[in-house]
């Protein structure tokens, strides 16, 4: 399709939908991002934004469609080491072993790149060490790398969290709702640690919000999603009171699955 590789485009969504029986998760839609960009996912609660992250990370495939990132369409593409150069995800559980240390969870980024063995070894003595430490620093937590993961706060699980998408070192990365169980400040704190280091290595970012407020923030393009369907893709400035409204209006919203 030669619409899939666009010049200086991170990622193409041609067409691109997910539907489980009767329920269509994702309508077909179709949208580019730039590279370097940093897009925001506006919905109410079971709009599909989950959903479109997951598409966009190869983690299911598309009913319908296609999906691009940097010029490789994603279903040419079995998960392993070649995917994870591409795009990265951070879930809203966070993912990380709770008795293994924060160092241990940030080189996990690496099992994409090691082989099993190398993996295993890894577990009781970690290797690449100093790449590990320096992901913690970028993200300001590196005096706990030997803490558990059970011991840390929300806030600093989100930063371990962080600093294993940049030891993994994807072209592209997703968040979703990456803020979400955080307390305000920790939650500014966090996401504006979350843009700067995917700004300042020229990474594309997409996230889901559950703010508002903080999408229309830190965000400068936002996407409106509601009952699997599109309903915007504008920058930050146009996107209007209601508008808004509209797309987490109750009336006519679909029941969460």
């Amino acid at each position: 399709m030669a619409t899939l590789p666009i010049p200086g485009t991170a990622l193409v969504l041609d067409g691109a939908g997910k539907r489980y029986g009767d329920v269509e998760a994702v309508a077909p839609l179709s949208l580019t991002v730039e590279r370097g960009d940093a897009v925001a996912v506006l919905g109410p609660s079971g709009a599909g934004k989950s959903t479109l992250l997951m598409l966009i990370a190869g983690e299911i495939q598309p009913s319908s469609g296609r999906v691009a990132v940097e010029g490789r369409d994603l279903a040419t593409i079995a998960p392993g080491r070649e995917l994870a150069r591409l795009v990265g995800m951070i879930h809203q559980q966070f993912d990380l072993v709770p008795n293994l240390s924060a160092l241990q969870n940030v080189l996990a980024g690496r099992l994409g790149e090691w082989g099993f063995l190398k993996s295993l070894v890894s577990l009781a003595s970690p290797r690449d060490r100093g790449l590990g430490i320096g992901a913690l620093e970028r993200v300001g937590i590196d005096g706990h790398a030997q803490l558990r993961a059970s011991r840390l706060s929300g806030g600093e699980q989100q930063r371990v969290a962080i600093a294993r998408l940049l030891v993994q070192d994807p072209r592209v990365v997703l968040a979703d709702e990456p803020v979400a169980s955080l307390d305000p400040a920790r939650a500014e704190q966090v996401l504006g640690i979350l843009l700067h280091v995917t700004r300042d290595s020229g990474k594309t970012l997409v996230a889901s919000m559950h703010s508002v407020a903080l999408a229309r923030k830190y965000f400068r393009r936002l996407i409106g999603l509601r009952n699997g369907s599109l309903q915007f893709d504008r920058p930050g400035d146009e996107v209007s009171e209601e508008m808004l409204r509209d797309l987490y209006s109750l009336e006519g919203l679909r029941r969460e699955a």
